[in-house]
């Protein structure tokens, strides 16, 4: 009773006036998988259908059950009956769907209403004049075909991709009713509603005196059919609900149909703003105010955060942030759930990114979900938000496609801080499409601070960053970050070749008829391959010149249901597993990354465990971020390690005993910077389980879900690392089982017998919409069992109707504080400007290797007396070093010698690398700088396996006639450094 008298009073409150509310349209949905006649009339018998709460993708059973390209696809029905509160009908009445996948047609009270088509991104429509008194019925006909044609064109939508974009069709994310009176603020939805709603941005930033001047934008329309005089009022409110600034604009009228856009804007002082692990947020209210009422009023939830985008680099609050971080499916996918997950689950997975000291997500080929945008800004996350492509740019129906798409997302999303980057393609795009796309950012949010370009885009000056997958790229103007690096594979459940199952490293099926290893690692290499890849970016990082490298995204986060290369039907790169379980790279990365630009010290982390057999002699890996590591087992010292890529340091064939590893890191004076402990777990003696779910609760909605952790610990409650039990779950009361995953028959998809995995695993189970006391138990042999009560809330719903906000309550993420008082890196070197260059051939072409543009090059004519090139400096400097991009950069070395003037510095092997070969010796006075190769270059085959999807063959530099001479030396980008004084 109390419950109904609670929702009663919400609802009496938002129908009275005129003053607008959003209501959670997710409630008492049924669905029907497959076509049947008549599913669109008001009277047709859905009694039968089951019963869900959105968001619900039909085919969620088969996800990680089956291989991307074998999800269930084709028509699936779904059908709402619901009412509005009294009054609500005397305003507008707007719906809000945040997507659906891929098309559907939608029925009002048996009235075709609309037809949604791109399967990415969210769109409105206007149900006002259709509503009647008391009941009524949505029908939606949903269609995920991968063949799907759009209907006006016959053209597919090229992001629905059998290969990257998982396919869970349906209604799979939110949807929400809104309420208005006739004068009212319009939303962001501009697919069939054609309207941008409020923009709120800063400018004239005062980052040191805590300033900026707020500007409001609000788009009013009046659908009364009489002019009314009005002005827009805009309240500022921070986290914790104090009111910051009230602020009004000029006072205006708005004709009947017109629309218009008030603004107003002010200078506001002790603002906090947004940044990485700081997600700080207001509230900013914009107030419809006419004849001294309040008429409308939306709250926009934001941040302000200050960018530039300048001299090879990313800023952020004008500090140099470097790029660091993840590519991740935008479906950011879960077990038998798919995409299709509450809020608190999204924060939970970006806010592990956040955790591994990620400071980026590049979502990936499809513009995200709505819900990860808020999250990342919660988590204090940066994205880049792509609209809709493939790995190649496009003419014709599908480009004006992606474009619409673009301009739809950019104003969905334009309030979100988070969101730094607009990606136009995962591949380059045309000079001409990139100046499309940019006015579109133009004129939908040009004050938002945000960065528009695309894949690669090395050599087009009109967008604004860029970067190649893979390799490293350098720019003194543009910002280029990598877009994916590091898509080795590797399973949770393989420590190394040492422990249970004993899987031998890259064991695995051939890949397209080549070797695999790479795809079918175990965790030890794959950690060490991140330290390998993440180093060669941080090489370059700022402060090594004018032209650096501003970072890099490391592909996926966690597992995915998408194209995959290993042994598994799904992608395995991810540095969690798909129930964000870590893998021993996560805290590979949680050392390296640890800072804006340079890692704090005192990072370190042992890779593995301490749980093996007698007789084991195996190498021991550190990651660090220290000068030295000094290793100890049971406090008997083994040496310091041998270092490598920055921040590895390897013990070799140390011998196993019972106890305790230790690692301690110390600087280059020999102080001691941090230390960390691995020990020997005993006999698997119990199972633990531990629940993760909303901070408020489980709510009883239909939709909530708590994560749930089972290990298998030792007598002390320590988890031991090798063990792989099958553990026997069963769940009583009002919740849906909905499992984890495990290498086994069919994944172990939505069963409650399932392994752990190196001690550890989790499942998800899905509240009901009955409240109740919730009981998950787990057995496994010879161990002691384990059990856990929830209980869940309820959640009022009314005729189909709920003021429930799921997001609700959601703290944001603040461990880092905001962005530094002192700059963020300290120059190591200096560039040394060059005037002019001579070659033994092709002296046209040399300026080509100085000139900041790694898509042209110089090389010689293929004769070794020719393979020479002489760099003229703008004056004579002491030269320490250099950094070279060479041509075929992954495949070949080069024997080269340097000469300082006429002094040889350096006689050796360039090394294979992701992109350059950076090289010093003791600093030498000079004015000329030759590079000469010695006696013909060395050439090893790249794999046949290292092709993108389309089958293009991954890139190892520009293409150059005969450079498979063994005469010929080709220089992309050389690089020449003076010390620092």
């Amino acid at each position: 009773m109390l419950v109904a008298i609670l929702l009663s009073e919400a609802f009496e409150f938002s129908a009275s006036g005129q003053v607008r509310h959003r209501y959670n349209f997710n409630p008492d949905w049924k669905i029907f998988r497959g076509d049947t006649e008549g599913a669109e009339t008001p009277q047709f018998d859905d009694s039968s259908w089951k019963q869900v709460t959105l968001p619900h993708s039909w085919n969620e059973d088969e996800a990680f059950k089956v291989a991307i390209d074998q999800l269930s696809t084709g028509i699936a029905w779904y059908r709402k009956h619901f009412e509005l509160p009294p009054g609500s009908g005397d305003g507008k009445v707007l719906l809000e769907f945040e997507g659906i996948r891929q098309a559907g047609e939608f029925y009002l009270n048996g009235k075709f209403i609309g037809r949604h088509e791109n399967g990415a991104m969210a769109f409105g429509l206007d149900i006002t004049d259709i509503l009647q008194p008391g009941e009524n019925v949505l029908a939606v006909r949903t269609d995920n075909s991968w063949d799907y044609h759009e209907k006006a064109s016959g053209s597919r939508f090229q992001w629905n991709d059998k290969n990257f974009n998982a396919n869970y069709g349906g209604i799979a994310k939110n949807v929400w009713l809104h309420t208005t009176g006739k004068l009212y603020q319009t939303l962001p939805l501009f697919s069939f509603l054609k309207t941008r709603g409020v923009y709120i941005y800063a400018k004239d930033f005062d980052i040191p005196k805590k300033s900026a001047v707020i500007h409001a934008s609000s788009q009013v329309k009046n659908d009364h059919d009489y002019a009314i005089p009005v002005f827009l009022e805009t309240e500022i409110r921070d986290m914790d609900g104090s009111i910051v600034k009230t602020f009004k604009s000029l006072p205006d009228t708005i004709h009947p149909g017109e629309l218009k856009e008030l603004e107003a804007s002010a200078s506001v002082d002790n603002l906090k703003f947004w940044s990485w692990g700081y997600g700080y947020l207001y509230d900013v209210s914009t107030r419809l105010i006419s004849n001294s009422q309040i008429v409308d009023e939306v709250v926009t939830r934001t941040g302000f955060r200050k960018t530039a985008f300048k001299n090879g680099m990313v800023y952020l609050n004008d500090r140099v942030l470097m790029m660091k971080g993840y590519a991740q499916r935008t479906s950011n996918e879960w077990p038998a759930v798919g995409a299709s997950v509450p809020p608190w689950l999204s924060d939970y997975s970006n806010g592990l990114m956040v955790e591994s000291n990620a400071n980026l997500v590049r979502w990936m080929h499809i513009t995200p979900w709505k819900q990860d945008v808020e999250s990342c800004d919660r988590m204090g996350l940066i994205g880049a938000m792509p609209a809709g492509d493939a790995e190649k740019d496009i003419e014709g129906p599908r480009w004006e496609q992606r474009k619409a798409l673009m301009h739809d997302a950019i104003i969905y999303n334009r309030n979100n801080p988070g969101i730094l980057f607009y990606e136009c393609g995962n591949e380059s795009i045309s000079r001409a499409h990139m100046l499309e796309m940019k006015e579109i950012r133009d004129e939908v949010d040009p004050y938002g601070g945000r960065a528009i370009g695309s894949r690669e885009m090395l050599d087009i000056d009109e967008a604004e960053y860029g970067g190649e997958m893979l390799y490293i790229n350098k720019s003194a103007g543009k910002p280029l970050w990598a877009m994916e690096y590091s898509r080795d594979e590797g399973l949770r459940k393989y420590w190394d070749e040492y422990s249970p199952p004993y899987h031998k490293d890259g064991a695995g099926p051939l890949y397209k008829g080549a070797d695999a290893q790479a795809y079918n690692r175990n965790q030890d290499s794959h950690a060490i391959e991140d330290v390998v890849r993440s180093y060669e970016f941080w090489r370059e990082r700022p402060g090594t010149g004018e032209r650096v490298s501003s970072g890099g995204v490391n592909i996926i986060f966690s597992d995915s249901n998408t194209h995959f290369r290993g042994a598994e039907n799904y992608r395995r790169s991810g540095e969690v597993d798909a129930m964000r379980i870590p893998k021993d790279g996560f805290y590979a990365h949680k050392v390296m990354w640890d800072g804006w630009v340079n890692p704090d010290k005192r990072g370190i982390h042992i890779i593995g465990h301490w749980n093996y057999k007698h007789g084991v002699q195996k190498n021991v890996y550190v990651v660090a971020a220290g000068e030295r590591v000094r290793l100890f087992v049971n406090n008997k010292p083994l040496g310091f390690g041998e270092r490598s890529n920055g921040f590895l340091f390897t013990f070799k064939n140390v011998k196993w005993e019972q106890g305790i590893i230790r690692a301690v890191s110390f600087d280059a004076g020999n102080k001691k910077l941090a230390e960390t402990s691995l020990s020997t777990a005993g006999i698997s003696k119990a199972l633990k389980l531990t629940v993760m779910q909303h901070p408020t609760g489980l709510k009883a909605d239909g939709a909530d879900m708590a994560l749930i952790q089972v290990e298998v610990v030792d007598s002390i409650g320590r988890r031991c690392p090798t063990a792989l039990d099958m553990i026997h779950f069963s769940l009583e009361g009002p919740a849906e089982w909905r499992g984890g995953i495990a290498q086994g028959p069919e994944n172990y998809i939505l069963s409650k017998s399932l392994p752990v995995e190196c001690g550890v695993n989790r499942v998800l189970i899905r509240s009901l919409a009955a409240a109740g006391t919730i009981t998950v138990s787990a057995a496994s042999e010879g161990l002691e069992s384990a059990k856990v009560t929830i209980r869940s809330q309820p959640v009022p719903v009314s005729k189909g109707l709920s003021v429930f906000n799921p997001a609700e309550g959601l703290p944001s993420l603040m461990k880092r504080g905001p962005a530094p008082d002192e700059p963020t890196y300290t120059d190591i070197r200096k560039s040394v400007k060059v005037v002019s260059a001579e070659a033994g051939a092709n002296n046209d072409r040399t300026k080509a290797s100085y000139d900041d543009n790694e898509l042209s090059d110089w090389a010689n004519d293929g004769n070794l007396s020719t393979a020479w090139i002489k760099y003229t400096l703008e004056k004579q400097v002491l030269v320490k070093g250099m950094s070279f991009k060479f041509n075929n950069f992954r495949s070949k070395s080069y024997p080269i010698s340097i000469l300082v003037d006429n002094k040889e510095v350096f006689k050796g092997l360039t090394e294979k690398s992701l992109g350059y070969f950076d090289v010093s010796w003791p600093p030498v006075k000079g004015k000329t700088v030759t590079v000469r190769l010695r006696d013909g270059a060395l050439q090893s085959r790249a794999s046949s396996a290292e092709v993108e999807m389309n089958g293009k063959k991954l890139d190892d530099g520009v293409t150059q006639t005969g450079i498979a001479s063994k005469g010929t030396i080709s220089i992309i980008e050389a690089d020449i450094y003076s010390p620092i004084r």
